[in-house]
Parts: C-alpha cells; sequence; structure tokens
C-alpha cells in the first residue's frame, strides 16, 4: 500500500493485515511509516521509500518481490495542492501530476512484471470524486485523478489477458 501511513491508506493496510495479508506499507516519512506499522500489527512491514525517485522504483520493487510475491498493490499515495487556478505554477502541477500520476504508473509496471510471472494480481488505484466534479482551487490534483481513472481503464484491458485485475476506487469526503 503505497502511502500506507495516515489516512485511506493506512486504513487499507489495518484492514489487510487484520485479514492476515503480510502487507508492505510504502512511505517517505521513516518515523511515520515506522509507527503506523506498528500500530496495525505484524503484518505490517514499513518500506521508506519517497516515489517521487521514479528511476528507483524498479529496483526498490524487486527488492521487495525477491522476499515475496506481490499480488495486491493499492497505489494510495498522492499529494494536494490547493491553489486559485492563476497561482498555480508549471512547477506545482508537474509536482502533483509527478506524484500522484507517474509514480503510479511506475510502481504498477513494476509490480505488474511479478504478477504476469506468477499469473495474476490485483491493483486497487485510488483516484477521487475531484475527478468528476469541478471543485475550485485543486486542478492539478483534479487532472492526476482523472488521468488515473483513465490509465485504470487501459490497464484493466491490456493486463486482463494475463490475470491481472485493475480496479479504481474515487472516495468522497
Amino acid at each position: 500500500v503505497t502511502g500506507g501511513n495516515s489516512g485511506l491508506g493506512f486504513a487499507t493496510a489495518k484492514k489487510l493485515c487484520d485479514n492476515g495479508i503480510t502487507t508492505y506499507i510504502i512511505g517517505r516519512s521513516k518515523d511515520k511509516t515506522e509507527e503506523a506499522c506498528k500500530e496495525i500489527g505484524d503484518n505490517a512491514i514499513p518500506v521508506i521509500y519517497d516515489l517521487n525517485n521514479i528511476a528507483g522504483i524498479p529496483a526498490m520493487i524487486e527488492n521487495l518481490t525477491k522476499k515475496t510475491p506481490i499480488d495486491i498493490l493499492v497505489n494510495n499515495a498522492g499529494i494536494n495542492l490547493k491553489k486559485d487556478f492563476l497561482e498555480v505554477t508549471d512547477e506545482d502541477f508537474l509536482s502533483i501530476i509527478h506524484t500522484n500520476l507517474l509514480s503510479v504508473f511506475a510502481v504498477s509496471r513494476a509490480v505488474v512484471k511479478n504478477m504476469k510471472e506468477n499469473k495474476g494480481g490485483s491493483i486497487v488505484n485510488i483516484s477521487s470524486m475531484a475527478s468528476q466534479y469541478g471543485i475550485p482551487k485543486v486542478i492539478a490534483y483534479s487532472a492526476s485523478k482523472g488521468a488515473i481513472e483513465a490509465m485504470t481503464r487501459a490497464m484493466a484491458v491490456e493486463l486482463a489477458p494475463f490475470g491481472v485485475r485493475i480496479n479504481c476506487v474515487a472516495p468522497g469526503f
């Protein structure tokens, strides 16, 4: 579970662990991630990694799959920025897209290699109702989550023949 050290990611990781599933909790904050794992229990394993380091994602995932196959991936990590449309810089916009979209693609691509070798798996991408409604001051976040939904549909069609199921959840407030 990316971003599994707080919020929806934490709740998801806890539910997986409560059901006996060994769960890697990927978070960039060492203290926060380790504390979340202690709170969740023995099935939670902290993985300290900043998903903004796209180039290192394949090696990080390969290291995890050497220990155990990954058959479930929850792409939950994400950031938001509340700013008036005219105040959002190109750098602001790209930062959100990088974290919320590009890292999901990179993690999924690395995990799917393992899932295909093991003849199946399940990926759940976390979107947002912001992708469905015009919410002011979250243009980059909304765009990133809309792209997640489109990417989910494309991945689902392409990966279904390999037994890899892709779904997306768009929580509201």
